[in-house]
């Protein structure tokens, strides 16, 4: 069933804008990796960079979320973004669930391809900053230095609490991911992010849409993103896991919150994050203001000179 939530002051507001113009245009690379053919969004400055910058995308989200960042970078040479399996204009696995340790491999594979002799400079949002933590653990040598954009971690979890999780995993399944949210206009999308985000304008909203769906053939709009991502994983959160690969991080790491997303979201009690940074050999932290969870829809400027600043 087609939905457009939009009342008629938000309809003419859209309407009357404009989507965001990018500055620097992106291409799309294509890349075989793992057996699914894996979409890469490249945005190319003149001149040359210390290493290579490679930005990950966070959960149901997409590599031209960062084009607001981009535009406002100082830096030459290349970015590379990503889209994760099963999301933007990357292959689906065609399974029923998607496994965290395959980011970790398929990035370890696309960064034989997209930079096979120096490390890389990482910046993950979210998920990707998850994977991106991990990945400098795992493989310290391939990874400069790592921006890690509210990719907290995730609450701790028990052993007991396992049977419950794979019972309710198993319910899933059986009755099969939840069906899209179908749009009649990439208006009624955009609009939908801003609710969801009221720091999002108009024409940010309106280019972060057009990216996030795709037109059907029976009319309408809806998200890309594998169904699948929306079942529950049934492996748990084994913080002691994560932490031994913090550990090995040799990467200096900037470490970035947003004002208005409290920790508490992400964990259990106030002094958790504190007692996870502190096994991370060299981390700085950064607090961007007037911003939630999407921080690098909400604070791009912001964002891009902590970046710069950082890497250089």
């Amino acid at each position: 069933m087609l939905t457009n939530d939009l009342e008629p002051e938000s309809v003419a507001s859209i309407s009357a804008a404009s989507a965001y113009v990018p500055q620097i245009e992106s291409r799309s690379q294509w890349h075989s990796i793992r057996g699914l053919r894996l979409h890469v969004r490249s945005w190319e400055a003149p001149g040359s960079s210390p290493a290579p910058l490679v930005m990950l995308h966070g959960w149901m989200d997409c590599s031209a979320s960062f084009q607001f960042i981009v535009d406002r970078l100082r830096r030459s040479g290349s970015v590379q973004a990503p889209d994760w399996r099963g999301f933007g204009l990357s292959a689906s696995s065609e399974a029923d669930c998607y496994w965290f340790p395959d980011y970790l491999a398929d990035l370890d594979r696309l960064l034989d391809q997209l930079s096979p002799e120096r490390p890389v400079d990482l910046v993950g949002h979210s998920m990707g900053g998850n994977v991106a933590m991990l990945y400098a653990g795992i493989r310290p040598e391939r990874v400069r230095r790592l921006v890690n954009l509210e990719g907290m971690g995730l609450t701790a979890t028990r052993p007991a609490q396992a049977p419950l999780r794979y019972r309710r995993w198993l319910d899933e399944i059986a009755q099969n991911a939840p069906s899209p949210r179908l749009y009649r206009t990439i208006e009624a999308v955009a609009e939908r992010l801003m609710r969801a985000n009221p720091r999002l304008t108009a024409h940010r909203a309106l280019f972060v849409a057009r990216h996030w769906t795709r037109a059907r053939e029976d009319g309408g709009f809806e998200m890309l993103g594998d169904r699948a991502h929306k079942l529950v994983n049934p492996i748990l959160y084994r913080v002691p896991e994560v932490l031994a690969c913090w550990r090995k991080i040799r990467a200096d790491v900037l470490w970035v919150m947003a004002a208005e997303q409290p920790a508490g979201r992400w964990y259990s009690s106030g002094d958790e994050l504190e007692r996870r940074l502190r096994v991370i050999a060299s981390v700085r932290r950064a607090i961007v203001h007037d911003a939630g969870h999407m921080l690098h829809h909400d604070q791009p400027e912001q964002l891009a000179d902590l970046i710069e600043d950082f890497f250089q």
